[in-house]
């Protein structure tokens, strides 16, 4: 009763909007000043939750930390502030609602002048420039340039051109919003620009934003470029205080018919290893062809070089049995596991690392923290969350695979020698690697692809052998054969299937699956998932190149490439596939 009276003479004399909630969160009483917050007639006996759309757990937590939240009703803004009255699971809650609205458009407008640095890069300039033909690189350069400067210029910003590819934007922060609200449209206007090249002028942008100073801002703006050129261009990149945003990427990366850098990177890297007391080489967690190819390779190049090379390995699957088998058959390479390897490094060992950039997927990450020493070869697009400690790295997005990259490096290692570089099984296992990232040159297999094939075949590389790798089992082929058989199919040439029980190959029963879905005439793009042997949901996803299926992944914690991709997740395969619907609603909505 005495509780009852000091609710009526709160939400009577309060000089707030004010209303009580009970303990299931309906209205019990409410001021009339509350109508100044909610413009419609009684909110007597509705939830707080209809209302506010703060739950009511949210609303305790306020009550006992004294803290507040803020909600937008009728073009103003309030605080709300929240309060027990009595005690006990029958106690009220008192809510204020505290007009902030000047407060709100003050801060809203500093935050809208607040200055912005964006960078714009022209990807491969030099190859458009080449490609454009004599006489017309001045009139492309030219258009690249007018669209660039008009659409500056219409968010009335600010632009230097200080390199011929390389633009600094200055903007603010509400030019920055309409950016994002109209998705970075510039991308796809300068894609329709016309060129007698074989492939679209694109840009790769990055911002900063929210930095302390204006320095600040443009090293942030430096980080998000070179992540958008690493994810392949074609892309913004917007960094801030605490992490990244990605719009674009609707182009598969341009491959560069300059083979200067695969040089530079082999002899650095024969250098770096020289320089060390031993090298250690790793790939991904439960490697694939292409991992372990990479690896032979690479393990190939130290033996040359003169160092104890080891190659770590805690557990493959049974896709990759004949292939480790074999290796160790030749005893010419020491596989070691995570521990072991961390008690034979030293302060001037080499960690290579082939086919991933990322620390959660890495064989062994306590390895590379203690070395501190790391090279990374990729071909997958740059992640904000890249292995630290780089002193070398080769990451190229262009490129169908690790194997790829590491096949060109090797060309340049012992180039004044005639002997062959690489074993017969090095050279199979390198060929194996790019097969399987490229689903047998179906897929992303470019025209140094066909070359490093080429080179790897005059290696000694047997077609005949390299096939004997991807025979599967009985079991896995009739898992494969029943994923196929249960595929379901969405509008959008979109195909989906679930791959049944839990199964040690998923991941490659996943890759094969989607693979032989986009063979399915109308198919734009699969999606395929399956537990593995511990319980893990493994999606693997596939495209023809008109839906990023890297995109999708990203979401989902995952990556890869613009028509190749994959994730791992806790929920279950049909909840990840229904997640995948939804991702795609949003990205075509």
């Amino acid at each position: 009763m005495y509780a009852g009276r000091i609710e009526k003479l709160l939400a009577h004399y309060s000089i707030v909007p004010t209303c009580i909630i009970n303990q299931n969160g309906k209205v019990t009483k409410a001021n009339s000043k509350i109508a100044n917050v909610f413009k419609y007639d009684g909110i007597v006996g509705n939830d707080i939750f209809a209302l506010t759309g703060i739950k009511l757990p949210e609303i305790i937590r306020l009550a006992e930390e004294g803290t507040f939240e803020v909600i937008k009703r009728n073009d103003k803004a309030f605080k709300i502030l929240a309060g027990f009255i009595g005690e006990g699971e029958t106690a009220a809650i008192m809510l204020y609602f505290v007009d902030i609205t000047s407060f709100e458009n003050l801060k809203e407008l500093y935050i809208d002048e607040k200055t912005c640095i964006a960078l714009i890069n022209i990807d491969n300039f030099d190859e458009l420039m080449a490609s454009a033909g004599e006489g017309n690189e001045l009139e492309l350069s030219t258009k690249v340039d007018k669209h660039i400067r008009k659409w500056v210029s219409a968010m009335g910003a600010a632009t230097a051109r200080y390199r011929d590819h390389l633009y600094e934007v200055v903007l603010t922060h509400k030019s920055y919003k309409a950016l994002v609200a109209n998705k970075f449209e510039i991308l796809d206007e300068v894609r329709q620009i016309a060129t007698d090249t074989e492939f679209p002028v694109t840009l790769s942008i990055g911002i900063g934003i929210g930095g302390k100073t204006i320095s600040e801002s443009e090293e942030y703006a430096q980080g998000a470029l070179n992540l958008a050129m690493g994810r392949g261009g074609d892309q913004a990149v917007v960094k801030n205080v605490s992490n990244f945003e990605y719009y674009g990427g609707k182009s598969q990366s341009v491959e560069k018919g300059f083979k200067g850098k695969s040089r530079i990177i082999a002899h650095a890297l024969k250098l770096l290893m020289s320089q060390s007391s031993k090298v250690f080489i790793m790939g991904h967690k439960n490697p694939d062809l292409d991992s372990f190819g990479a690896a032979l390779g690479v393990h190939r190049m130290a033996k040359i070089v003169g160092r104890e090379a080891y190659i770590v390995l805690n557990a493959y699957n049974s896709s990759m049995v004949d292939m480790v088998e074999d290796a160790k058959a030749t005893g010419e390479y020491v596989f070691v596991s995570s521990e072991k390897a961390q008690t034979l490094a030293d302060d001037h060992a080499l960690v290579v690392i082939v086919d991933t950039q990322r620390p959660a997927l890495v064989e062994s990450m306590e390895l590379v923290e203690k070395v501190k020493r790391t090279v990374v070869i990729d071909h997958h697009r740059k992640t904000e969350d890249a292995i630290p400690h780089q002193i070398l790295s080769y990451m190229e997005s262009y490129a169908s695979s690790a194997s790829e990259l590491v096949s060109e490096v090797m060309q340049y290692v012992n180039e004044k020698s005639s002997k062959k570089v690489l074993t017969k099984l090095e050279a199979d296992a390198l060929l194996a690697g790019i097969m399987v990232d490229t689903n047998r040159f179906a897929v992303k297999a470019g025209v140094r692809t066909f070359e490093a094939a080429s080179w790897l075949r005059r290696a000694g590389a047997d077609l005949t052998n390299v096939k004997r790798y991807f025979q599967a089992d009985s079991e896995s082929f009739r898992v494969k054969a029943q994923c196929i058989a249960n595929a379901s199919f969405m509008d959008g040439g979109i195909a989906m299937s679930v791959c049944p029980g839990e199964n040690i190959n998923s991941p490659i029963i996943n890759s094969q699956v989607a693979d032989e879905l986009l063979t399915i005439k109308g198919i734009k793009a699969s999606f395929v998932a399956g537990k593995n042997e511990i319980g893990k949901t493994v999606i693997s996803a596939r495209s023809l190149g008109e839906i990023n299926v890297q995109v999708v992944m990203e979401k989902l914690g995952g990556g890869g490439h613009l028509n190749t991709a994959g994730a791992q997740v806790d929920e279950s395969p049909q909840e990840a596939l229904e997640k995948i619907g939804e991702i795609l609603k949003s990205i075509n909505s």
